[in-house]
């Protein structure tokens, strides 16, 4: 037995700080902020346009849409994140002022005022991630969408190929309002894949049929490419039996679209909007931080399989 210096309490020695919560969280923190410290992801053979999508308000659909961006961002991979909900909420995490005079937004894109390029906004948190922001007036947008021609393909049309090879686009989020209407599905006509967050509390699944069936409806008569590629498990509280009971009831309902990595309640996630910044900037060693960037991490890594199969399907 190797003898303990005298000089070191009993404490010390049996703890190291190293072990520490707070020395672990500033450990993680450190390798976050550290410039090419996350590492390199894959890129995806072509862009890869997912929409975010779940009626059911307070799941963390917009929450999930801007931090696995800044999650892929971070990995060095260049994102665009589509803000298609009035409210503004990812804009406003992204750090973008959504209430500036003339600005030029989601709404003037889908009118063809403005081209995409002209619609685009940089990121003030980081290099590669991009935004199209909303402003209040994308309110009134479906009631003037309904007299245009070919309404549920605006989106689709303005996110020319061709700016998104300009700008090395890797991955597009459209970040959906809280409904089915004529916006939700203009991104979904205009994505390939479906990512829906689902939050580990009672009636997560409900509302997620009628979803299920409106896709069903846009693969058959609008976009036959789009399909649900990813559900992601929001507000995991682990000190409730009825959150494993609701992340195993979508386990077996969708199998391996289902992300290994659980988002888990947190107060820190829920406050980084409020400062115009995503969790991975606000508090990048927290929780929160670090389900989202495995989180982000796995959707790369899953880039491969994401494309539909022949048994593949939305149900």
């Amino acid at each position: 037995m190797v003898d303990q210096d005298p000089s070191v309490s009993r404490e010390t020695a049996a703890q190291p700080y190293a072990d520490t919560p707070i020395a672990a969280a500033a450990e993680r923190a450190s390798q976050v902020l550290t410039p090419g410290g996350a590492g390199q992801l894959p890129r995806p053979a072509q862009t890869r346009i997912m929409t975010v999508a779940n009626q059911k308000g307070g799941v963390g659909k917009t929450t999930t849409a801007v931090n696995l961006a800044a999650g892929l961002a971070l990995h060095g991979l260049r994102v665009l994140v589509v803000d298609l909900d009035p409210q503004g909420n990812a804009s406003t995490a992204l750090g973008i002022d959504h209430r500036a005079q003339d600005i030029a937004s989601v709404y003037e894109l889908l009118l063809g005022e403005v081209t995409l390029r002209e619609a685009m906004q940089q990121s003030p948190s980081q290099e590669g991630l991009f935004c199209v922001p909303a402003t209040l007036d994308l309110a009134g947008a479906e009631i003037e969408l309904v007299s245009l021609v070919a309404r549920e393909n605006r989106l689709r049309n303005a996110l020319s190929d061709e700016t998104l090879t300009e700008f090395g686009i890797d991955y597009v989020f459209i970040d959906c309002p809280p409904s089915l209407g004529l916006l939700t599905v203009n991104a979904m006509v205009a994505a390939r894949e479906v990512l829906i967050p689902i939050q580990c509390e009672y009636y997560a699944l409900e509302g997620v049929g009628q979803l299920l069936r409106n896709i069903e409806l846009v693969q058959a008569h609008l976009n036959p490419a789009l399909h649900v590629s990813t559900i992601v498990l929001t507000m995991y509280d682990g000190r409730t039996k009825l959150a494993d009971q609701v992340a195993d009831e979508v386990r077996r309902h969708f199998g391996d679209k289902v992300l290994s990595a659980i988002i888990p309640r947190s107060v820190k996630v829920s406050e980084a909007p409020g400062y115009a910044m995503t969790i991975i900037e606000y508090d990048p060693g927290s929780r929160g931080a670090m389900s989202y960037l495995d989180a982000a991490r796995e959707l790369a890594m899953r880039a491969r399989t994401a494309e539909p199969t022949a048994d593949s399907s939305t149900s």
